[in-house]
């Protein structure tokens, strides 16, 4: 059964940074391209940024460019975001999925918070 934990969020100032992790299961986690997904309050889930199954390309949602880092590590079925130079309207939660853009898996974890406010 497939499984997602998120977590690493937090309350953080503007210009701040923090890491995001995300620990997949039940799945061969190394076959699949993983991306990270925000939903802010009032508005819909977005995706954020997205990294291939050898972790060797990734693409990013225009806002984040440039700020954002996603990573992966096979050998731990965990997927990163680094997140930097932080702004208000980066305060969402913060999850992750199998896919490209589109998630392929119908389960969500329960996403962790992240809170951009001086």
């Amino acid at each position: 059964q497939e499984r997602l934990v998120e977590s690493g969020g937090g309350l953080v100032q503007p210009g701040g940074s923090l890491r995001l992790s995300c620990v997949a299961s039940g799945f061969i986690f190394s076959l699949h391209t993983m991306s990270w997904y925000r939903q802010a309050p009032g508005k819909e889930r977005e995706w954020v940024a997205g990294i291939i199954n050898l972790g060797d390309s990734a693409d990013y949602e225009d806002s984040v460019k440039g700020r954002f880092t996603i990573s992966r590590d096979n050998a731990k079925n965990t997927v990163y975001l680094q997140m930097n130079s932080l702004k208000p309207e980066d305060t969402a939660v913060y999850y992750c999925n199998r896919g490209y853009r589109t998630p392929t898996l119908d389960v969500w974890g329960q996403g962790t918070q992240v809170i951009v406010s001086s």
